[in-house]
């Protein structure tokens, strides 16, 4: 039972982050806007956010330094994402390029001000964030011990935020216009839906989302922040694509993912891996591979919205 025990909360971990941030990629990409520069912003937001807890952990800790840096990291992911959605929505540029200067920006801005404030560009925070035991709940048989015990706020954070998100994309009005627009542009803006404003809420929404699931990916994996969030910026954008763009997959395709990502830098703690004649890269790559896989797989029945990656022009309506 202790292996389970470390595989899911191991899971959690790896998985939350990716829901979050392939959440917010689904606003963004049903909008009709493709946002690559998922991993720039992730990097982006877990920057300022690791940046306000090394600044202030002197000062305060627990819970509401961690919520206070969420907020800060989703605020600066959502204005950094403005630079992608000015560039796709008003300049009609090219969205794989835009979003590819935005990746490779965020991390040299990020190690540039780290070694600007501190001489070096890693950012050391203390992990004060832990639960050992949630009160009450921690103590449920085998529940307990599998969700309330060694585990992070940001676990039930990343819950709620898909049951919103996956509410508010299907069963409100402005889900419905969001998925107008990423589907048939012209025909929403001909009921006077503005198009422009939907997809930069889009962006926005997912700058957010990006911003909050980098900081989320950091906290319970690390104690300094080195300017990377291992690629899980393009393992969202794979989680989406596999998710087909809709949200009960997503949730699925993200626990997949995390359950490789644990298999991969767990693997020493089960059993029945360690056991195996295998050298650690092998275990390094099953996430990558598994992605890889899977895309060759779920490629040919994507289901994409049509307008994806269109750069909408009012005047040829």
């Amino acid at each position: 039972m202790n292996i389970l025990y470390f595989v899911v909360q191991q899971t959690m971990f790896f998985a939350i982050p990716l829901l979050i941030v392939a959440i917010g990629a689904m606003y963004s990409e049903r909008s009709g806007v493709i946002n690559i520069a998922l991993e720039g912003i992730m990097v982006f937001g877990a920057f300022t956010g690791i940046l306000f807890i090394n600044l202030t952990q002197d000062y305060m800790s627990g819970q509401m330094l961690l919520m206070i840096a969420i907020l800060i990291a989703g605020v600066t992911g959502g204005l950094f994402s403005l630079l992608h959605a000015f560039a796709a929505i008003n300049m009609k540029a090219d969205q794989t390029i835009s979003g590819t200067a935005l990746n490779m920006f965020a991390p040299a801005f990020a190690i540039f001000v780290a070694r600007t404030l501190q001489g070096m560009q890693q950012i050391q925070f203390i992990d004060s964030f832990r639960f050992t035991k949630v009160p009450v709940l921690g103590s449920i048989p085998i529940v307990g011990p599998l969700f309330f015990q060694n585990c992070y706020i940001t676990t039930y954070l990343g819950f709620i935020i898909y049951i919103v998100a996956a509410f508010v994309i299907q069963k409100t009005k402005f889900g419905l216009r969001l998925r107008a627009c990423g589907e048939h542009p012209s025909a929403a803006d001909s009921v006077g839906v503005n198009v422009y404003r939907i997809r930069y809420a889009g962006v926005i929404i997912s700058g957010v989302l990006a911003g909050i699931g980098g900081l989320v990916f950091v906290i319970p994996t690390s104690t300094n922040f080195n300017a990377s969030v291992a690629g899980y910026g393009f393992l969202a954008l794979a989680v989406l694509i596999f998710g087909q763009w809709r949200s009960k997959r997503i949730f699925m395709a993200a626990f997949f993912f995390g359950i490789m990502k644990t298999l991969a830098s767990g693997y020493s703690a089960i059993p029945v891996l360690k056991g195996l004649p295998l050298p650690n890269e092998v275990y390094k790559m099953i996430p990558y591979m598994a992605t890889l896989i899977v895309l060759a797989f779920s490629s040919k029945s994507s289901q994409a919205p049509r307008a994806e990656g269109i750069p909408y022009d009012k005047g040829s309506r």
